[in-house]
């Protein structure tokens, strides 16, 4: 028999985390931190949690870890992509800094996997099944793919960043994709911009398509004409975003403004746009996503949707915590579990 939360090997029952949580009238990810020894809580905070950990005679995670040897101590981050987009797009490197910055007092290892490729993803499918990792969080998860299913199959412990739909029934982290790409949108119309396009991110992307939601609200609460010919697929990459503007400036010559699904689709519209001739914003206002290093050392500087990417890496590594030390078995967890979403804010500079 295992010994953990719950019984002890004797059969006399141990406090829950839930119980510790309630004693000290705080959550139960505040109570893992502590037990992980995060410096992220308050000085009073610890001490409240202390203090019910004393009196309840709770035998925190790590101890039962170490009595069960079931444990790894260890994480690993899944990047269901190439490892080429990964390394040159800003928002894997904002997550990375800030999974690591949390995980870094906790003992924890961290393992980057790369699962780009169905070779890869076989791979790793095998890796995970023998357990060798106490939780996983995947980033950049796709509509159709596989892997959250299997984990939960597993009944690992996984968070991700961005559900893959409103329905969505593992943890996850991400930020108001429909509230930041309508105050995008809303910032292009007060400037007076009335024909304004969008070019989108993936859209087997939830939030890519949360994206489209707020631009098209935002055009039909402005009571300006929704054209369809105005919206152009994308893919995040330069690349996708010079092809893009160049396909709407073919359908639409006429368009004073677009709001691009990331700061790195920006740049290739603007690259678009330039080899057309057009100013910015004189001709053409540009607003991005992401507020990354690239939206600032653009010429001119961009406009972009700041998202808090490091504070979406922390709290998916709280949440992370919080479900490695819900030791109860997946059915009687029930089907919810906690979806956190993250403020935007509108950065505006020169182009726009």
């Amino acid at each position: 028999m295992v010994v953990g939360e719950g019984r002890s090997s004797r059969g006399v029952r141990r406090p829950t985390l839930e119980e510790v949580a309630a004693r000290a009238g705080v959550g139960r990810g505040t109570v893992s931190r502590v037990i992980n020894g995060s410096p992220r809580v308050s000085d009073a905070t610890r001490a409240a949690v202390e203090a019910a950990v004393a009196e309840l005679g709770y035998v925190p995670n790590t101890a039962a870890r170490a009595l069960a040897a079931n444990r790894t101590d260890a994480i690993a981050l899944v990047v269901p992509e190439p490892e080429t987009r990964f390394f040159s797009e800003p928002y894997f490197s904002a997550i990375l800094r800030g999974v690591g910055s949390e995980l870094a007092d906790t003992g924890m290892q961290l393992l980057l996997i790369f699962a780009g490729s169905d070779r890869e993803r076989r791979r790793l499918a095998q890796y995970l099944a023998a357990h060798r990792v106490d939780g996983v969080l995947l980033v950049s998860v796709h509509a159709d793919d596989p892997l959250p299913d299997l984990l939960a199959q597993l009944e690992i412990p996984a968070v991700i960043s961005g559900p893959r739909s409103a329905a969505e029934s593992l943890a996850s982290v991400d930020s108001d994709n429909y509230g930041g790409a309508r105050s995008a949108v809303e910032h292009l119309i007060s400037r007076g911009r009335g024909r304004i396009a969008h070019i989108t991110g993936r859209l087997d992307v939830y939030g890519a398509q949360r994206r489209v939601d707020g631009y098209r609200d935002a055009l039909r609460g402005a009571a300006l004409e929704l054209d369809e010919r105005l919206i152009e697929p994308g893919d995040f990459t330069e690349e996708g975003g010079r092809r893009a503007m160049t396909e709407l400036l073919r359908r639409r010559p006429d368009l004073d403004a677009v709001f691009c699904g990331s700061d790195v689709t920006a740049a290739g519209a603007r690259q678009a746009l330039r080899e057309a001739g057009l100013r910015i914003p004189e001709d053409v206002a540009l607003v991005g996503y992401d507020d990354s290093a690239i939206a600032r050392h653009m010429d001119p500087p961009l406009t972009s949707v700041r998202q808090p990417i490091v504070e979406m890496g922390r709290a998916m590594i709280d949440l992370l915590l919080t479900e490695i030390a819900d030791r109860r078995p997946a059915a009687a967890r029930g089907p919810e579990r906690q979806q956190a979403v993250l403020a935007t804010r509108l950065v505006e500079r020169k182009s726009s």
